[in-house]
C-alpha cells in the first residue's frame, strides 16, 4: 500500500499549490503593488475553471488512460508557470492585472483542474476498498499541505523571492511531478480499460452516472453535510472579534491552530478507517460530536450577549471559545476524510468509462456545498441577527444525521 500512498501524496501536494498560490499569496502580491482591493477580489474570477470540470470529465473517461492525462495536465502546468516567469509582475498603479498575465493564470487553473480529475480518478481505481481510509487521508491531508506551502510558506519568502524565481520554482516542482506520475512503479501497473468499456460521450451521460447505485444519496449528502458548519466557521471567529478577542490571537487560533487540528482530525479518520470501522457508523459517531461542539458555542454566544460580556484575557469562556475553534475543525478534518471515502466508495461502484466523470459530480457538489454557505453566511447573520443565525446552522448540521438513515446499503 506504500507503493500507492506515496506517489499519491506527492500528487495530492502539488495540486493543492495553485489553491495556496491564488488564495494567499497573489492577493499580496497584488496588493503590495498598490492594487485596489476591489481589484484584487475580482481576481477570484479565475477559479472559474475549478466549476465546470464536469465539462471535460468524460473526456478524462473517453480518451487515452488517466495516468497520461494526469502527467500531461501537470508538465502543462510547469510549462505555464515558466512562461508566467518570464513575463514582467503586475506593476504598481495598473487597473488591473495585465492580459497577458490573467490569461496564463486562467490557463493555470485549467490545468489545474484537469489535473485535479485525472488525479481523482487514477486514485478511485489504484485503490482498493481497505485501502480507502488512508488514501482519503493522503488526499486531504496532502492538499492542505500543498495549499499551505504555496500561500504561506512562499510568502514569507517574499522579500527574498522575486516573481521570476517564484514561477521557475513552480514550473521546476510541476516537472518534478510530471515525471512522478509517469514513473511512479504503482501508476504504470494501472490496466487500461478494454475496449468494450470505452465509451463515446453521449447525451445519456449524466442519466448513467446518476443511475451508479447509491449516487443520489451520496449526491444529496455530499452537498448538505458541510453547510451548518462552514457557515458556523466564517461566522464564529468574527463574533469572537466583536467580544473583544484581538484579531492577531484569532488569526493565530483559527489559522495555524485550525489547520493543524484539521489534519489531526483527517489523519485520524484514516487510522479508524483502515482498522476496519465501519464508515456509517463512524460518520453518525463524528457528526453527533460536530453538532454537539456547535450547540455549545451557540450557548456561548447566548451567554455573551445575554451578560453583554467581553472576552477578556484569562477568563475561562475565552479558552473555551478558542478551543471550541479547533475542537470544530479537528471534527470537520475527520468528517471530510470519511465523507470522501464514501465518495470514492460510491464511484467505484460506477463502469470504469465513467469514473472520472462520476467522482467529478460528487466532488463539484461538495464544493458547492461548502462554497454555498460560506457565502451567504455573512447576509444570514446581518439579516437574522446571530440568535437565530446560529439556530439555523445547528437545524442544517442536524439534517446529514437524518441522511445517514437513508443510506443504501451498496455504501455500508
Amino acid at each position: 500500500m506504500r507503493g500507492k500512498l506515496l506517489p499519491l501524496a506527492g500528487l495530492y501536494l502539488v495540486q493543492g499549490l495553485p489553491y495556496g498560490l491564488q488564495s494567499g499569496l497573489l492577493p499580496l502580491l497584488l496588493r503590495a503593488r498598490g492594487f485596489s482591493l476591489t481589484r484584487v477580489g475580482l481576481a477570484k474570477a479565475l477559479y472559474a475553471p475549478w466549476l465546470l470540470k464536469l465539462a471535460w470529465a468524460p473526456l478524462v473517461d473517453a480518451r487515452g488512460s488517466t495516468r497520461a492525462w494526469l502527467t500531461r495536465s501537470t508538465a502543462g502546468l510547469g510549462l505555464v508557470c515558466g512562461v508566467l516567469a518570464g513575463l514582467p509582475p503586475p506593476g504598481a498603479g495598473q487597473a488591473g492585472l495585465p492580459a497577458a498575465v490573467a490569461g496564463l493564470l486562467l490557463l493555470l487553473n485549467l490545468g489545474a483542474a484537469v489535473q485535479d480529475v485525472a488525479l481523482d480518478a487514477l486514485a478511485v481505481q489504484l485503490l482498493e476498498p481497505a485501502e480507502l481510509g488512508p488514501g482519503n487521508t493522503v488526499q486531504v491531508v496532502a492538499y492542505k499541505l500543498g495549499a499551505a506551502l504555496a500561500g504561506g510558506a512562499l510568502l514569507a519568502l517574499l522579500p527574498t523571492l522575486s516573481w521570476t524565481r517564484l514561477f521557475l520554482l513552480l514550473a521546476a516542482t510541476y516537472w518534478l511531478a510530471a515525471a512522478l506520475a509517469w514513473a511512479a512503479p504503482a501508476l504504470r501497473q494501472l490496466p487500461r480499460p478494454p475496449p468494450s468499456e470505452q465509451r463515446p460521450h453521449t447525451m445519456h451521460l449524466m442519466r448513467d452516472v446518476l443511475a451508479v447505485p447509491g449516487t443520489l444519496w451520496t449526491a444529496g449528502f455530499v452537498l448538505t453535510y458541510k453547510l451548518g458548519e462552514q457557515g458556523a466557521s466564517s461566522l464564529f471567529p468574527l463574533l469572537l472579534l466583536d467580544h473583544g478577542i484581538s484579531a492577531p490571537e484569532l488569526g493565530l487560533w483559527n489559522g495555524v491552530g485550525a489547520m493543524v487540528c484539521s489534519i489531526a482530525g483527517s489523519s485520524l479518520g484514516g487510522t479508524l478507517l483502515a482498522k476496519h470501522w465501519e464508515l456509517l457508523p463512524l460518520l453518525k459517531s463524528v457528526l453527533w460530536l460536530r453538532l454537539g461542539g456547535l450547540a455549545c458555542q451557540t450557548a456561548l454566544l447566548f451567554h455573551l450577549d445575554a451578560l453583554g460580556a467581553s472576552l477578556g484575557p484569562g477568563t475561562i469562556l475565552r479558552g473555551a471559545a478558542l478551543l471550541s475553534l479547533c475542537l470544530q475543525h479537528f471534527l470537520g478534518g475527520l468528517v471530510t476524510t470519511a465523507t470522501f471515502t464514501g465518495m470514492m466508495r460510491c464511484s467505484q461502484l460506477a463502469p470504469r468509462a465513467l469514473q472520472a466523470t462520476h467522482y467529478s459530480l460528487l466532488a463539484t457538489l461538495e464544493l458547492l456545498g461548502k462554497l454555498l454557505l460560506g457565502a451567504l453566511a455573512g447576509a444570514l447573520v446581518d439579516g437574522l441577527g446571530p440568535h437565530s443565525c446560529f439556530s439555523l446552522l445547528l437545524i442544517l448540521s442536524a439534517l446529514p444525521l437524518l441522511n445517514l438513515g437513508l443510506a443504501p446499503s451498496t455504501l455500508l
